[in-house]
């Protein structure tokens, strides 16, 4: 369906709004779970508990998690440009995570326990959210 600025929507809400709703409401839900299988492991630090068996995560990554996601369905929930702004805005800092995680696995600096597979799916997430936000719904 096409709106009457010419942007596309589903359900009456701006594809940047869609996104923003999704992907918050999975963050959220991977920071649950996360805190499912992250007892008997430091709350920070670079070790943590395998998450669907690929993602290490400790208590602090489980709570950036619910964060990001707390954002992503807020700016959802105001609106086409809050939406647009926190894709953005969560696609440049994945991309930012991406590059420093390349750095910080092994290192005592890895707080939120990153490892190899949560690199690679920040840096999908990062294009993901940052090619919506920067490429979709423009006035």
């Amino acid at each position: 369906m096409v709106s009457h600025e010419g942007s596309r929507t589903i359900a009456g809400r701006s594809v940047n709004g869609v996104v923003a709703l999704a992907f918050g409401a999975v963050f959220v839900v991977v920071g649950l779970a996360g805190f499912l299988v992250s007892g008997g492991h430091p709350a920070v630090g670079p070790s943590g508990a395998a998450l669907l068996g690929l993602f290490q995560v400790n208590v602090l990554h489980n709570v950036v998690h619910l964060v990001i996601g707390a954002v992503l369905i807020a700016a959802a929930l105001r609106g086409d440009r809050p939406a647009r702004t926190a894709n953005r805005a969560v696609g440049v800092l994945y991309l930012v995570l991406f590059v420093a995680g390349l750095f910080l696995v092994g290192t005592g600096l890895n707080l939120v326990a990153l490892n190899a597979s949560d690199n690679i799916l920040h840096l999908v997430l990062g294009i993901a959210l940052a090619g919506v936000g920067f490429g979709v719904d423009r006035h």
